[in-house]
């Protein structure tokens, strides 16, 4: 690296707690020539909080292919810039991938000051196993593309840990439920490491009925755990029978739509249905569902 090379800090920031931002990320932030935020006020409050005072400029998924061009010439001219995002650790559902791959292209460092994750602190107390996971971030907002992410997901032997809006987070609960299985284990954070943290345990059918039945639930930031599928169990058909049987409905039907059939004929998953689905390939019925 040249002598006028800069360099990234990527810092993680309290998800809730402001006791949690390391000694370390403080004097990081304190250094820094220059922050990029997701939420310039957000974080300027936390600046303000910790007693800091530095320039701050937005970089948020709207706006951060634009600002790379930019960021990456500050770091030619030598420029430390604090990667932060709204709470816990940048990349992690959140901006700036396009500025540490661009800075890493042109020879800059990119250095991590790590700390708080939702991720990890949702897992940390879930009473789940947890020894090997997925990180799935947000589902999609749409029914019918949430519906069949799910359905990969079905068989996932690792943990899941999932984000979710409030306003989405009865539906999908009860998507989730539907292709995981109602007593499936799961765990439920709301505002962790915040003053209204609240931990709700169960199946997720318990898990579901009681967002349905509790507004609170919806109250806040969620991070949800779901325990991985346990063992496959046989089939209740026979593997070429329900092939067969998919077969024949994905002629005149977009995939999901098969699998449902075929699984209510069969007494076999929905999931295992469409897995069957896809693996057999397109058609006209996958088109027509793509364009739909």
């Amino acid at each position: 690296m040249g002598a006028n090379a800069g360099r990234i800090d990527v810092i993680a920031t309290p998800i809730g707690n402001l006791g949690d931002l390391s000694p370390r990320a403080r004097d990081a932030l304190a250094q820094a020539d220059l922050v990029a935020a997701e939420d310039t006020r957000r974080t300027g409050q936390l600046l303000a909080a910790m007693g800091l005072s530095r320039p701050v400029i937005s970089l948020h998924e709207h706006n951060e292919s634009l600002r790379v061009e930019s960021l990456v010439a500050r770091l030619g001219e030598g420029a430390v810039i604090a990667l932060v995002c709204d709470a816990g650790t940048p990349l992690l559902s959140d901006p700036g991938f396009e500025l540490v791959r661009a800075a890493r292209a042109a020879g800059h460092e990119v250095r991590a000051i790590p700390g708080p994750s939702a991720i990890t602190a949702a897992l940390s107390i879930a009473g789940i196993p947890a020894a090997r996971f997925c990180f799935e971030g947000f589902l999609p907002v749409r029914t019918r593309e949430r519906r069949e992410r799910l359905a990969r997901l079905a068989h996932e032997p690792r943990a899941l840990v999932f984000f979710e809006a409030p306003h989405r987070i009865v539906e999908s609960l009860a998507d989730i439920t539907a292709e995981f299985g109602a007593a499936r284990e799961a765990m439920l954070g709301r505002e962790l490491t915040k003053a209204y943290e609240t931990v709700y345990r169960g199946t997720l059918g318990e898990l579901s009925a009681r967002a349905r039945e509790d507004a609170n639930v919806a109250r806040g930031e969620l991070t949800l755990v779901v325990a991985g599928a346990p063992a496959v169990a046989e089939s209740a058909v026979a593997p070429g029978e329900l092939g067969r049987i998919v077969a024949l409905l994905a002629r005149e039907l977009p995939p999901s739509k098969a699998a449902a059939l075929a699984a209510q004929i069969t007494g076999a998953r929905r999931s295992e249905a469409y897995d069957i689905a896809v693996r057999q390939g397109g058609g006209v019925s996958s088109r027509a569902e793509s364009a739909g």
